[in-house]
């Protein structure tokens, strides 16, 4: 124990310690090195290429689902978000120590604190009945993290790859030619090597997903398609040309409604000859398709007649397309998605800020934001219920089991059949359910 000099929302189950560098906004990155303790208001996109080289990272603002929680965890570094105050109480070039392994609550202590990592022999464990995947986004630790006893990947994520594999638009690629000379540039020097544009998105998209594919092979890979709001594409090398500005981008153009609209379809195409390479090309025909923020039933067939008009309908070779459980019309209508879909995963971290109607990017009401609210839960046993009735599989791949071992208890006796997990709580959570279910097979017996 030390002086504690700021505390908030810990992501992750371990510890760091270094020195800080505090950079006020994204115009002084350069300013970092590799190994420091990252500090700052709260970040986004633009941060990705310094984040990678953090020891830890720690945010005034934002919460368990917030842009640097959602990014730590692929790259398995431990955060503190929400700390409200972690500028102005650490210098640039102080020593602390980051601590995410005391429950909820994270701890920055002055100084470099010691510790003790306790260690568990896995090759001894059993695997419970209710299969224990995982989330994975950097294809760079996939096949660090295939090492951890795992029944696959529940959540592949595809936006870590395009931030920092592909980097450029989509339609800056397809409409390359009516770009300014200026931003032809751009593309270019991050194209180099590559005289077809788009042959470098999908070479560079294909390299990126089915290097988690075969980490994981022949365990299932189960492939979120791109999932960016229109603030997020925007970013992106060319991409402020093709994307409007949006109120309120988390409930805006994302998702499915993306796919097959005139405006964004030649993108979606480069993803889906992406995902064919990697099946058909490679051979990883262990990659799964899951459709993210999917309205209506309507939409999802929409989505599927473009995935089929590009080559790559459901069921061909096995492939499996599954939606994402994160807006309340997926519960209530769950028994009209599951004829055109082949099971569901819930999206915790939308589900319930869509079911609580608590914006999950806000600190202001960041305490209302909780997935084991009856509500939340509710939804999910509805889900789970229905699912069954027809034959389809569901799992979860948000946030609330990695955080909350009692959520996963709740999922596992409502009887889900996968849960995906961050990394680091994979071990944690496999011990708990393994204990839950022989719990309730001695009360069976």
């Amino acid at each position: 124990q030390g002086k504690v000099l700021a505390e908030g929302l810990a992501v992750g189950d371990k510890i760091a310690t270094g020195k800080v560098r505090v950079i006020p906004n994204v115009s002084h990155i350069r300013d970092f090195r590799p190994g420091e303790i990252l500090v700052t208001d709260i970040t986004d996109p633009d941060w990705e290429p310094i984040m990678k080289n953090a020891a830890a990272i720690i945010t005034n603002r934002g919460g368990r689902t917030s842009h640097a929680a959602i990014v730590s965890r692929e790259l398995g570094i431990p955060a503190i978000v929400g700390t409200g105050n972690i500028t102005r109480a650490v210098k640039t070039g102080q020593t602390v120590t980051v601590s995410c392994c005391e429950g909820e609550a994270g701890r920055v202590y002055d100084g470099e604190l010691k510790y003790r990592v306790d260690k568990m022999d896995v090759s001894a464990m059993a695997r419970p009945h209710t299969k224990i995947m995982m989330n994975v986004g950097n294809p760079e630790m996939a096949f660090k993290q295939a090492a951890i006893p795992n029944d696959g990947v529940g959540l592949a994520r595809m936006e870590f790859i395009f931030a920092n594999w592909v980097q450029v638009h989509p339609l800056a690629l397809t409409r390359y030619h009516s770009l300014p000379a200026e931003v032809q540039q751009q593309v270019d020097a991050v194209t180099a090597g590559y005289s077809d544009k788009v042959e470098f998105f999908v070479d560079k998209l294909a390299q990126g997903i089915g290097t988690i594919a075969a980490a994981f092979y022949p365990k299932p890979v189960i492939l979120r398609l791109s999932d960016f709001k229109t603030n997020e594409y925007a970013h992106l090398v060319g991409g402020n040309r093709f994307e409007p500005e949006e109120a309120n981008p988390m409930l805006g153009w994302r998702g499915a409604s993306r796919y097959y609209h005139p405006d964004y379809r030649e993108g979606f195409a480069l993803e889906v000859k992406a995902i064919k390479r990697v099946r058909e090309e490679y051979g990883l025909t262990n990659l799964l398709v899951m459709v993210p923020f999917c309205r209506t039933p309507e939409e999802g067939q929409q989505v599927l007649d473009v995935m089929a008009e590009e080559g790559l309908p459901r069921s061909k070779d096995g492939l499996e397309v599954y939606v994402m459980a994160e807006i309340p019309s997926n519960i209530l209508l769950a028994a009209d998605f599951s004829q055109i879909f082949d099971g569901f995963s819930i999206g915790s971290n939308d589900l319930t800020q869509l079911v609580l109607g608590v914006d999950r990017d806000s600190s202001q009401v960041a305490s209302l934001f909780d997935e084991r609210n009856q509500a939340v839960r509710q939804s999910c046993a509805d889900l789970i219920r229905t699912a069954q009735q027809y034959g389809r599989k569901v799992g979860i791949c948000g946030q609330a089991p990695s955080d909350y071992p009692e959520f996963a208890a709740f999922l596992v006796k409502e009887g889900i059949d996968s849960i995906s997990l961050n990394p680091d709580a994979v071990l944690r959570t496999t011990k708990l359910i393994l204990e839950i279910e022989e719990k309730a097979e001695t009360v069976l017996a």
